[in-house]
């Protein structure tokens, strides 16, 4: 694998797609990573494991300390035989962003694809695009968890439908607001588990500790209707029970109707309260 700054031909974004297969799965390439990228991974999993440690949820933390990664960009096929015995889960190698129906069919498979390349060192604090640190490190600790393993296969499996009927945009806010920005009530505290905030130093810390920051309690159709942030830290979130109530809150829910009722009306605005709902008041981060 080259140094990965090759764009895409129609999107702009990096990754090489060039002898990637049909299902965009290419190979890892370990080899070819640099002393220097695996210096730059032990940096930015050192300095995420001590906010971890703090403010994410114990089955991110158990998950990570199963992982072992610390020591330098972690071969995928290593972490597949832990998830494999685990979940059922494998990790494919792909060149970064991928086709939606593609992203879904690998879901449903219990594959979940993993970007090759790394941030440069100027990247360190905030990066668009996902890498492989991103990926790896903010979502395959949660893969061990039994609740995110299922509810990952269900949500691919629902990805068809939701483009059938138009309303890809409404399911992608579920996956947004759980497993990439998502927060669980664990001890009386608020911890992440999504892998957008804890992959990020400064958002690990906003998304627990801003007192301005909207929380919301989940509810399925709430998370559908309401637009997200893409370039900046998030103005809402929306915090589970616990983790298997993203299973119980979407197992029955009848996508269709709810569909049809809300996917041609605009999505309420990022860090808009309504005037029946109740924020979860802020009480301070707890260890």
């Amino acid at each position: 694998m080259k140094t990965p700054r090759t764009q895409t031909s129609d999107s702009g974004l990096r990754g090489e797609y060039e002898g990637a297969a049909d299902d965009y799965v290419v190979g890892q390439d370990w080899h070819a990573y640099t002393p220097e990228m695996h210096d730059r991974w032990r940096r930015l999993h050192a300095r995420q494991t001590k906010l971890v440690e703090r403010h994410a949820c114990a089955s991110f933390r158990e998950g990570l300390a199963r992982l072992d990664c610390g020591q330098g960009i972690p071969r995928f096929e290593d972490a597949n035989a832990l998830l494999g015995s685990a979940t059922g889960w494998r990790l494919v190698a792909v060149p970064g962003f991928i086709p939606d129906d593609t992203f879904f069919d690998h879901l449903a498979h219990r594959r979940f694809p993993v970007t090759r390349w790394l941030r440069e060192e100027h990247e360190l604090d905030y990066l668009v695009e996902p890498d492989v640190f991103h990926d790896f490190f903010g979502h395959v600790p949660m893969l061990l968890d039994p609740a995110i393993a299922d509810f990952l296969e269900l949500y691919g499996r629902a990805g068809k439908r939701a483009m059938a009927m138009g309303a890809l945009e409404m399911l992608a806010r579920i996956y947004w607001y759980t497993i990439e920005f998502g927060l669980v009530r664990e001890h009386g505290g608020l911890k992440v588990f999504g892998a957008g905030i804890i992959s990020s130093a400064g958002e690990t810390v906003y998304a627990v500790t801003d007192a301005q920051v909207l929380r919301l309690p989940f509810d399925p159709v709430r998370v559908m209707r309401t637009a997200y942030m893409i370039d900046k830290f998030q103005k809402t979130y929306f915090v589970l029970d616990d983790l298997p109530q993203l299973i119980d809150g979407l197992v029955g829910l009848d996508f269709g109707p709810i569909y049809r009722t809300w996917r041609d009306v605009p999505p309420l605005p990022a860090g808009e309260c309504l005037p029946d709902e109740n924020p979860i008041p802020f009480s301070g981060a707890r260890a």
